[in-house]
């Protein structure tokens, strides 16, 4: 067998951060720790959601706040610094506006490795950077610049108090040193990205290197030595007022610049840089080493045999599990809103993208961590109320579907996880289920009186309880029933009276399938009959095209052409019916008619992988007795849209969403979230193996009959622990207990998981037979 990765060579020498870098991934290139709250690197104008972007744009300046893979307006990016050579000795001759100061780099000097970011800039200024928790530190090398007219370097590094989006409402700084060093510090407020309110950040910035030459503030393009501090608001009539602070130093040719960064005050910005990265000498390799050093550990509970399968799939594997601790982020001691013993996480960005597949995987590799977001989301839940849906700089983000972290709860319950007070997750999940909030538009469900009283969400509903975008009718239809069925699951675990309530709710999205509904294009019927549609108040139906919020129809979210989906079609919602995928196959026929509807739907061009809710529907072949099929559909995709390339992934990487599809279809099992449930195909890899971090007991997956080029990828047949197994899917427990799991493979489709009794379960199965209960850990 090939030896296990881990014991031959450095994981980290395949994981490329800058995957995803252009092309709408969307993703961090710089330098992090796991969930790490300080994130350094470039800006960019270009795609710059992520900061940094691989499309060959201008660098605008370098900043330690951002987020990973998220759509929509650039997210943080606050207080960036920006090394300079002026043309001359007059301190007006350096560039200060973000359009005159911006320069190209160089596309051969990238590199980015976990917790290391570096580049040069056209004009030969070479920036490295690395980070601690709350801080980061930049070093910057002008010995191989150029200048105009510049017979010696004068190197200035100046602030600006801005932030990516420019949002800033307000800021302010104060600039203060002696000869040796220069500090300046300061504070602004924001607006989130995707989300509600304003947000407060402070920052403290130590820059060293040579003799201060001077130093002061800068508005416009106009600077000077005096005053040493400075206000901005706005600007009159919404124009964007550029401002800020340098320092110049004397002749040298190395400037390193610490930055500590804090929610909560500029002193505890200042602590935080002096704890972690203590002064005057910086250890910036120390630092580095530190950084890797923590992702070697968060990588040790996975092992693989290659099997020979080439590097550009190995680093889009490891790449992707590097991802996935990208978000969401450490604030714990930066809440400015309440105090708590309890770990404050921030970045759920959004949840509606995690649960389906970031926040499971995370449960296997890190459940440590993933019992703190949980405990956090509680803790939110105290403090404000309401179980957040997205939060992002410590604000509220906007709602997309149902009460999203129900599900994470309900996950986190069936797969065992420890540390939760599960009392209070179940008074939360109620709390959703049975209040509407004033702003639904960020917390809670909204419609709850029609939801409860018709059992569905009307289409142009009457609902002067709460306010929010009155849409997406069906699709929270659909969702809050499946937040029901996990607070069902939730509810019969704990022994409450509530589970027959909330297990009825979960079948109301059958109240929207209109089962005469055909799908026409361009004048053509596609031959199926039966979509869900939205439901008047009176009952009677209204219309949406069932083509309408696919790709081959144009977007829809929020915003943008609100519709009775969210960011999918009624083609693609017909299948996220998660706990009843059994009777939606009854409802559209039989299941041959169920899987032509599959193909159809991914080869037609109506399918978009880049959006989460598609996932699921790659491995919905498994309730037809049809896993082979799920096994061929995501070699479909991985690696056509899902590769090692810079352009690799097929959307917004979603805090690690489009990370962990790759990596659950390379691990061969892909979850149900909220369900104690695997669909097993074939890993991609010879075997796999995982160390429960929890049990310490070693889980392994392995193919036989394995072969590179990827022609058997069909199961003919199966053990567990050496007894035959014929289920085609599986639980945790495999995880946790430590079982091996051996698959046969063949170049052909096999009878093997085909039968009833190898399908996953379905509820309306369950609700027809208690007999497979214990299957589902109700």
């Amino acid at each position: 067998m090939m030896p296990r990765i881990k014991l031959c060579l450095d994981v980290l020498e395949w994981v490329n951060p800058l995957i995803g870098s252009n092309s709408g991934g969307n993703v961090f290139a710089g330098a992090t720790l796991p969930y790490g709250m300080a994130k350094a690197v470039a800006d960019v104008d270009g795609e710059n959601t992520g900061g940094f972007s691989t499309d060959g744009s201008n660098i605008t300046g370098f900043s330690a706040l951002h987020d990973s893979g998220t759509g929509g307006n650039p997210s943080l990016g606050n207080f960036p610094i920006f090394p300079q050579i002026c043309t001359g000795d007059d301190i007006n001759d350096c560039l200060y506006p973000i359009g005159k100061r911006k320069l190209p780099y160089r596309n051969d000097s990238i590199k980015a490795e976990p917790g290391y970011f570096g580049v040069t800039l056209k004009n030969g200024i070479k920036a490295d950077m690395t980070v601690s928790e709350h801080a980061a530190l930049f070093r910057f090398d002008y010995s191989g610049a150029t200048s105009d007219n510049q017979s010696t370097i004068q190197p200035l590094i100046q602030l600006d108090l801005t932030d990516l989006w420019q949002s800033r409402q307000n800021a302010s700084l104060t600039v203060e040193g002696n000869s040796e060093s220069g500090r300046i510090k300061g504070n602004g407020t924001f607006l989130p990205s995707f989300g509600a309110g304003s947000y407060k950040a402070f920052f403290c910035l130590d820059v060293a290197g040579g003799k201060v030459k001077d130093s002061g503030v800068w508005v416009n393009d106009r600077a000077g030595t005096e005053p040493k501090e400075l206000y901005v608001t706005r600007g009159f009539n919404l124009f964007y007022l550029e401002a800020g602070g340098f320092i110049r130093f004397q002749e040298t040719t190395t400037i390193t610049a610490r930055m500590g960064l804090s929610f909560v005050s500029t002193d505890q910005a200042c602590r935080n840089a002096e704890k972690e990265i203590p002064g005057p000498d910086f250890d910036f390799d120390g630092l580095v080493t530190a950084a890797k050093d923590a992702w070697r550990k968060k990588f040790t509970p996975i092992s693989i045999e290659t099997g020979g399968v080439n590097d550009t799939l190995l680093t889009s594997f490891w790449s992707a599990i590097y991802r996935t601790m990208i978000s969401p982020q450490d604030y714990t001691g930066e809440n400015p809103h309440w105090k708590s013993e309890e770990p404050y996480f921030d970045s759920f960005y959004c949840i509606w993208d995690m649960w389906r597949v970031q926040l499971p995987f995370l449960t296997i590799l890190d459940p440590v961590s993933q019992s703190k977001f949980v405990r956090s989301l509680l803790d939110t839940y105290k403090h404000r109320g309401w179980l957040p849906d997205c939060m992002m700089s410590t604000c509220k983000g906007w709602t997309q579907g149902g009460s999203d972290a129900d599900n994470v709860i309900a996950d986190a319950y069936v797969k065992n996880l420890t540390g939760i007070d599960w009392e209070l997750a179940y008074e939360a999940m109620v709390n959703d289920a049975e209040n509407e909030p004033l702003e639904w538009s960020i917390e809670g469900r909204g419609n709850l009186a029609s939801w409860k009283k018709l059992h569905y969400v009307p289409y142009l509903d009457f609902d002067p309880v709460g306010f929010g975008t009155n849409s997406r009718s069906i699709s929270r239809t659909l969702e809050y029933s499946y937040n029901d069925f996990g607070l069902a699951t939730v509810a019969k675990g704990l022994g409450k009276d509530t589970y027959e309530k909330y297990i009825s709710r979960a079948s109301n999205w059958q109240n929207l399938f209109k089962e005469d509904q055909k799908s026409i294009i361009n004048g053509t019927d596609t031959g199926f009959t039966g979509f869900f549609q939205p439901k008047y108040q009176n009952g009677t139906w209204g219309y949406q095209d069932p083509i309408a919020c696919s790709p081959l129809a144009g977007w829809c979210s929020l915003t943008s052409n609100p519709s009775e989906t969210f960011e999918s079609s009624a083609w693609e919602y017909m299948f996220f019916v998660p706990h009843d995928i059994g009777k939606v196959i009854e409802l559209l026929g039989d299941p041959e008619t169920f899987i032509r509807r599959l193909d159809w739907f991914h080869t037609s061009g109506v399918a978009d992988i880049g959006n989460e809710p598609v996932f699921l529907t790659v491995y919905m072949p498994h309730y037809a007795g049809r896993p082979g099929l799920s096994a061929k559909r995501a070699h479909s995709y991985i690696p056509s849209r899902f590769n090692a390339s810079t352009n690799g992934l097929p959307g917004n990487d979603d805090s690690g969403a489009m990370a962990s599809f790759t990596i659950f279809a390379n691990i061969g099992l892909f979850p149900n979230p909220g369900q104690n449930v695997y669909f097993i195909i074939p890993p991609f890899f010879e075997s796999i193996s995982v160390t429960s971090p929890l049990s310490n007991n070693t889980a392994t997956i392995r193919n036989i009959n394995f072969d590179k080029e990827y022609k058997n990828i069909y199961i003919q047949n199966a053990t567990l622990n050496g007894e035959p197994f014929t289920k085609n899917w599986i639980g945790h427990e495999f995880f946790t207990e430590g079982w091996t799991l051996e698959l046969t493979l063949g170049d052909e489709e096999s009878d093997w998981g085909t039968r009833k009794q190898d399908l996953p379960p379905s509820l309306s199965d369950k609700l027809a037979s208690e007999s497979g209960a214990s299957e589902l850990s109700w």
